[in-house]
């Protein structure tokens, strides 16, 4: 009978592991959930991140390389250097391997028959369309394009920037029929509206968060 009441009194196999079980699968389960929150927030800061935010936040979601050769290209050709950068994100989120399906190349998405013929105006000789696919040259010939859109609308930047999404030739035609300067709103084109305001948006938050070191 003594043999039998300590056994009775045994501890079921495996109960003394149960409740350190449990609470390893709670942890790992809100590890998870803190995970994937994280996650989410980095992927949408674009979405959420405003310039009264801290700029080391902004880092996370906006990037920004190839600073010199911005800078360099900006002030060669009169331009802000926060909205240049606010053209390669929109255009390419800084990935110089990006291709458009209209044929479109790198960091500014420039095409390569603006190129050739901005080489041939401005004395590039030596150029070709592979060299695109230089940063640096890329940054180069997508700002003198701007500048010469900038130039022949008289400095309106949302008709430069809509020129540079959807051609020139379209940007006439809206303000033939506005029959004034045009105004983000006034875009019939939805993507191309959408992407003025894009970057005209995405230039204040680029001077907010690099504007050191962009020189703004």
């Amino acid at each position: 009978m003594d043999e039998l009441a300590r056994r009775s009194r045994r501890p079921v196999a495996g109960g003394a592991h149960r409740a350190p079980g449990r609470r390893v699968i709670a942890t790992v389960a809100v590890l998870a959930v803190l995970v994937v929150g994280l996650l989410a927030a980095w992927l949408t800061i674009p979405a959420w991140y405003r310039t009264w935010m801290p700029s080391g936040i902004g880092r996370l979601g906006f990037p920004l390389q190839h600073v010199q050769d911005i800078r360099s290209a900006a002030q060669r050709n009169r331009l802000d250097p926060a909205l240049v950068a606010a053209v390669i994100y929109t255009e390419s989120h800084f990935d110089q391997s990006v291709r458009s399906h209209s044929g479109a190349v790198g960091l500014m998405q420039v095409m390569p028959a603006t190129a050739l013929e901005i080489a041939h105006k401005s004395g590039g000789i030596t150029f070709v369309t592979s060299d695109l696919g230089t940063p640096r040259i890329n940054i180069l010939y997508g700002c003198f394009y701007l500048r010469r859109l900038d130039d022949q609308f008289h400095g309106s930047i949302v008709e430069t920037l809509a020129a540079y999404n959807a051609g020139a030739g379209n940007v006439d035609a809206w303000i033939a029929t506005q029959g004034h300067t045009l105004r983000a709103v006034d875009i019939p084109f939805g993507e191309t509206r959408t992407y003025v305001e894009r970057v005209l948006s995405l230039r204040t938050v680029y001077r907010h968060i690099y504007g050191a070191q962009l020189g703004n």
